[in-house]
């Protein structure tokens, strides 16, 4: 008797599932102007993480002179 071959497929991942849903419901401009909001959030977030670290260095070398 012969076993089964098995199926090597990969399960979506939600990332890929959300984008599926996404280029059904959008337009490829629409998902642009998304993508690319997303990305200045993103931007905007390690900005702010920088000011802070930068704002506690100086706070930090101020405090040792």
């Amino acid at each position: 008797m012969q076993a089964a071959p098995v199926r090597a497929t990969a399960i979506p991942s939600f990332t890929d599932a959300l984008r599926a849903v996404e280029s059904l419901l959008m337009s490829g401009g629409q998902r642009t102007a998304r993508r690319n909001a997303w990305t200045s959030v993103l931007e905007d977030r390690r900005r702010a993480k920088d000011r802070v670290e930068v704002q506690r260095f100086l706070e930090q070398a101020a405090g040792r002179s």
